[in-house]
C-alpha cells in the first residue's frame, strides 16, 4: 500500500507521483488516455495534473483538450472521489483578459470546472508570474474562488523565489489565501531552476513542490546517448544541452543504481526526485499502460542514502 504525502501545508495527501495530464487528447487518444488512467488509479496513484492550455499548441486544438478528455474518464470509470484534480491558469488568453488578471481567473476557472465536470478543482495553479498584474489582485481573484467552493488549495507553477516570497508576504499581511504549492522544472539534469533559494524557502514555508519534466523529456530514461539517437525524438535540441551538461555523467551513476537495484532509469529519476527536501511528488505523463504502470514502479523504490548522495554528486 502506497504510503500519501501531505501536500505541504494544504489538506491534501497525495501518492508520491502526479499523473500529468498534458498528453491526454493529444499523444495520447481518449482510449488510450482512459486506460492510462485506470492503471495510475489501480497503481495507487491519486493526482491528474492538468492545464487548460493543454494542449493549444497543437494545429486544430483551442486549449481544454486534456480537462475534455479527463471529464469523460471521471464519468466513465465513477473514480472522482478517489482522485485529486490540479489544474492552471494564466498561460492561455480568454474571456476577462489573460494571465493573472482577476477577471481572467474567474472566469478561466468556471471554464475549467465545466470542461472537467467537477464541482471543485482540487489544486488550482497560477501557470506563470504576472509582472502586470498586483499579486494581492490575483490572490483576491483566487480566495473567491476557494470561498465559493470552486477551489480547494492554491499552487504556483514556473515562480521564482522572490515573487513567491512576495506573494505569500502580501496574502499574509492582507489575509488572502497562500501559495502551498510549487510547480518548478526539476530533475537530475536541471537543477539550476529550484535548487538554492526557492527549495530553500519551500522547505521553511512548508510548500509542497511538485516538479514537472521529471525525466527531462526522456532523456533521463537512457533512450538518449549519442547523436545518433536524435532521431527518436523531435526534442533533440533538448538532449544536446543534456549530453553537453551533467548528462553523461549522471547517466552513468543512474546504470550503476540500476544494476544494483533492478529498477529502471526512470524509476530511478523519479525516486531521486522524491527524496529531495520539499519534494512531494514528481510528475510524469505516460502514453501507454506500459509506461504508466514502470513510473508507477517508482513509488515504492527505495534508493538507499548512498544511492541518492552518488546521483546527486554526479549531477554538479
Amino acid at each position: 500500500m502506497t504510503t500519501l504525502r501531505r501536500l505541504g501545508a494544504t489538506d491534501l495527501h497525495i501518492a508520491p507521483l502526479v499523473l500529468g495530464g498534458n498528453v491526454f487528447g493529444w499523444t495520447a487518444d481518449e482510449a488510450t488516455s482512459f486506460a492510462i488512467l485506470d492503471a495510475f488509479v489501480a497503481g495507487g496513484g491519486t493526482m491528474i495534473d492538468t492545464a487548460d492550455v493543454y494542449s493549444a499548441w497543437v494545429p486544430g486544438h483551442k486549449g481544454g483538450e486534456s480537462e475534455t478528455v479527463i471529464s469523460a474518464w471521471l464519468k466513465q470509470s465513477g473514480k472522482r472521489d478517489r482522485v485529486q484534480i490540479a489544474t492552471k491558469v494564466g498561460m492561455m488568453p480568454g474571456d476577462g483578459g489573460e494571465k493573472l488578471a482577476p477577471a481572467r481567473i474567474a472566469a478561466a476557472c468556471d471554464a475549467s470546472l465545466q470542461r472537467l465536470g467537477v464541482d471543485t478543482i482540487d489544486l488550482y495553479f497560477a501557470h506563470q508570474d504576472d509582472d502586470a498584474t498586483r499579486q494581492e489582485d490575483a490572490l483576491a481573484a483566487f480566495s473567491k474562488l476557494i470561498d465559493a467552493g470552486k477551489v480547494r488549495a492554491l499552487g504556483a507553477s514556473n515562480f521564482h523565489a522572490a515573487r513567491l516570497k512576495s506573494a505569500n508576504d502580501a496574502a499574509r499581511v492582507l489575509g488572502l489565501p497562500h501559495y502551498h504549492v510549487l510547480q518548478p522544472e526539476y530533475n537530475l539534469v536541471s537543477r539550476h531552476n529550484f535548487e538554492g533559494e526557492l527549495q530553500n524557502y519551500c522547505v521553511e514555508h512548508n510548500i509542497g513542490a511538485v516538479p514537472y519534466y521529471g525525466i527531462a523529456s526522456g532523456y533521463l530514461t537512457g533512450k538518449y546517448r549519442s547523436p545518433a539517437d536524435f532521431g527518436k525524438s523531435v526534442r533533440c535540441e533538448r538532449m544536446q544541452a543534456f549530453m553537453d551538461g551533467t548528462g553523461p555523467a549522471v547517466l552513468a551513476a543512474m546504470d550503476a543504481v540500476a544494476e544494483e537495484s533492478g529498477a529502471t532509469l526512470a524509476q530511478i529519476a523519479l525516486a531521486w526526485l522524491a527524496a529531495q527536501p520539499a519534494i512531494t511528488a514528481p510528475i510524469a505523463s505516460a502514453t501507454s499502460v506500459a509506461q504508466i504502470e514502470e513510473l508507477l514502479g517508482s513509488m515504492d523504490l527505495g534508493l538507499t542514502t548512498e544511492q541518492l548522495d552518488r546521483l546527486t554528486v554526479a549531477g554538479v
